[in-house]
């Protein structure tokens, strides 16, 4: 099948965030929400829940249970069972659930900047210590200093909260990374919370290892958050899902939903199952189509704006711009967005190593990003 991932559709008169905060003459390529139609099969889907015309309560889906659990074991070679699944309504929601039910206040999390700034409210929103380390920047790629990884671990340290595939540097952690991460909190009795969201957004030459897949140990000991929101963007539906295979650390979490974590809605878990049982194709050519705008953007910076630099990303649709020696004025978001009317996510929201930086999506039509780009150079030359 061909789908048409160069499609515009104009999203300004609708209820999107991403492009309503800013004036309509701006190009917002800031929050990680693609511009590109669902999978054909998810608006099928949805078109016949809705005709159906009756949206009582829902349970969670069977279905999508068995669908979650083929999936893990056809991507990964990764087998759970239904009970290890637990579907919430948002990974945002999923991470910080996980550390209120597995950390006391007071207790430290641990977390590695710059990182997806939700996770740098999780410590403040339970009262923990929070406790980090900077990833450290190569022309070749982030690379994770492990003497400073376990320097920065302290016996109040209870929860690792890990971003991979990493958001915004675009990492994909390799075996030997995730290996070391793992020993070092299996040493020091730290539970792992693992964010994958971005997990099969992955590019040639990558692979994606869910941490829980390296031993027996390391899966009793990580709780895993997944969801096809930014694979299938359907991130507006709200479904997502916890992996623990430990029936301890499951029950912890369970139970601290204290009637606040609602379930996921009627058309959150439609969408989700017709995603992860007919989506593939659709998956398969936007992958070719986001590796291809990656590319473009890496040649337009390499050739047109050599100023900035990028690691090229391994996974994601997200580029974490460099913008330190384009000796701007003014920080780079506040620039792009005045001079080239470009919305990018400003890099100081990432934490420590975010200063100078901005984040662009690049998960949208072509002719979008390449227009954004052609601003972004003219106001540089314009200086």
């Amino acid at each position: 099948m061909n789908f048409d991932f160069d499609q515009i559709i104009d999203r300004h008169k609708t209820e999107s965030d991403k492009w309503r905060r800013y004036d309509a003459d701006v190009l917002p390529l800031w929050v990680a929400d693609m511009d590109f139609v669902s999978p054909p099969a998810v608006l099928q889907a949805l078109h016949g829940r809705v005709d159906h015309g009756i949206f009582g309560y829902p349970v969670e889906m069977p279905e999508l249970i068995e669908a979650i659990v083929e999936r893990m074991a056809a991507r990964y070679q990764w087998h759970i069972q239904p009970e290890d699944v637990m579907l919430l309504p948002g990974v945002v929601t999923g991470f910080n659930l996980v550390c209120q039910a597995l950390v006391s206040p007071g207790e430290g999390i641990f977390i590695q900047t710059p990182v997806y700034p939700p996770f740098l409210h999780v410590a403040a929103n339970g009262g923990f210590i929070q406790q980090e380390m900077e990833l450290t920047h190569t022309p070749q790629g982030y690379q994770i200093n492990f003497e400073d990884f376990e320097a920065a671990v302290t016996e109040k340290t209870r929860l690792f909260l890990l971003c991979n595939p990493h958001n915004p540097v675009g990492r994909v952690f390799r075996q030997d990374e995730l290996e070391r991460m793992a020993e070092i909190c299996l040493h020091h009795r730290m539970v792992i919370c693992s964010d994958e969201i971005h997990c099969d957004l992955i590019f040639s030459g990558h692979q994606h290892i869910p941490m829980a897949t390296l031993s027996k140990e390391v899966a009793q000991n990580t709780v895993t958050l997944m969801a096809p929101s930014k694979t299938y963007n359907i991130a507006g539906l709200g479904c997502s899902y916890a992996i623990a295979q430990n029936p301890r650390l499951r029950k912890k979490i369970e139970s601290s939903t204290r009637g606040l974590v609602p379930g996921v809605n009627v058309l959150g878990q439609i969408a989700a199952l017709a995603a992860y049982r007919y989506g593939e194709p659709w998956l398969e050519e936007l992958l070719i189509y986001l590796e291809a705008n990656r590319n473009y953007l890496a040649d337009f910076l390499r050739n047109e704006l050599p100023e900035i630099k990028m690691n090229t990303p391994e996974g994601t649709y997200l580029a974490w711009l460099d913008c330190r020696q384009a000796n701007l004025p003014e920080p780079p978001f506040h620039f792009f967005l005045n001079k080239a009317r470009v919305a990018l996510e400003d890099g100081r929201r990432f934490g420590k190593g975010g200063e100078g930086f901005v984040r662009l999506n690049f998960g949208c039509p072509r002719a979008i990003l390449a227009e954004a780009l052609e601003r972004m150079k003219r106001a540089l030359r314009s200086r």
